[in-house]
């Protein structure tokens, strides 16, 4: 396999994993009305360096060590938080892919997010590359665990499958706008494809392009069908969709080329990255779509073992 096709375990759990199973639910939170030196002996007690300001169970602002500095410079010996802290909070929602929160972290440069409830608005944890780092390797050890065991009850192996030239094929509808129940599909796919025994590294090349593919179906359309054709030589994928069509396919394929809405790229979607991560993923890629009509993407990965 060429080296630009490798895609590694962490890579294929940063689209998997949601912010909120790796996030922090037990937040230390402090009110607006908290004094300044109330802070300081929270974050020198806690070891932390920042905290969510909550009043009446909604997030406000966020101080931090900085901004008790910052009072001290100023020459104010105890004012309220309020006065300090940051109002303009750049916040996560828990049903976020973690690989939007990966990519907000780089973008920013800070060192935590406060995480939402996407339908109440309400604080419901708060995340930093630390817990990044934490949830990724606690999901390789469960996974590491739940593979070898799944070994031994696979029902059908890929050899299997490449003896008695096998063709199997697994359908999805996907739901368009629907970005809490997003990247259901590529998860469901990635499952039934384990139990045939393929192989891990070939696994992660197909989870990510398919959630890309899923994505794009469910920001831009009404919702779309997924099908996978698994044949002794490789995994095909085709997502069709009847929604608005793409107008420049070349100009789509160019990374970060995005027609996302903002309202769409609030939600932490729509970096239009999608189309060419397929792209690197796949061993072949076939895009089709008429503006008005629809888009038919297909890509294959191959992985016969010789």
């Amino acid at each position: 396999m060429a080296a630009a096709k490798d895609v590694t375990r962490i890579q294929e759990l940063i689209y998997e994993l949601k912010v909120g199973q790796v996030m922090v639910t037990n937040v230390i939170t402090v009110s607006p009305s908290s004094r300044m030196s109330d802070l300081r002996d929270l974050l020198r007690n806690e070891r932390i360096s920042g905290v969510p300001v909550v009043d009446d169970e909604q997030l406000v602002g966020l101080v931090s060590l900085e901004d008790f500095i910052t009072c001290l410079s100023d020459g104010e010996q105890d004012c309220c938080v309020a006065e300090q802290m940051s109002r303009d909070v750049k916040t996560l929602y828990n049903s976020d892919p973690l690989v939007h929160a990966v990519e907000e972290f780089e973008h920013y440069g800070y060192g935590r997010f406060p995480v939402l409830d996407r339908k109440t608005e309400q604080l419901v944890g708060i995340i930093t590359k630390g817990d990044i780092v934490k949830g990724l390797l606690n999901k390789m050890e469960i996974d590491f665990h739940a593979e070898e065991t799944a070994r031994l009850k696979t029902e059908y192996s890929l050899e299997e499958i490449i003896a008695d030239q096998s063709r199997f094929t697994f359908r999805y509808d996907i739901v368009g706008q629907d970005f809490d129940r997003a990247g259901e599909t590529s998860s469901k796919l990635k499952t039934a494809l384990a139990r045939l025994g393929i192989a891990p590294e070939i696994l992660r090349r197909v989870a990510i392009a398919t959630y890309e593919a899923e994505m794009n179906a469910v920001i831009y359309t009404d919702g779309g069908k997924l099908a996978a054709r698994v044949t002794p030589e490789k995994v095909v994928v085709e997502v069709e969709d009847a929604g608005p069509g793409i107008e420049d396919l070349e100009k789509a394929m160019e990374p970060g080329f995005s027609t996302a809405p903002n309202w769409v790229r609030e939600l932490g979607f729509g970096a239009g990255m999608g189309l060419s991560n397929i792209k690197k993923c796949a061993d072949q890629m076939q895009l089709d779509s008429k503006p008005g009509i629809g888009t038919h993407l297909m890509f294959s990965i191959n992985h016969r073992r010789e």
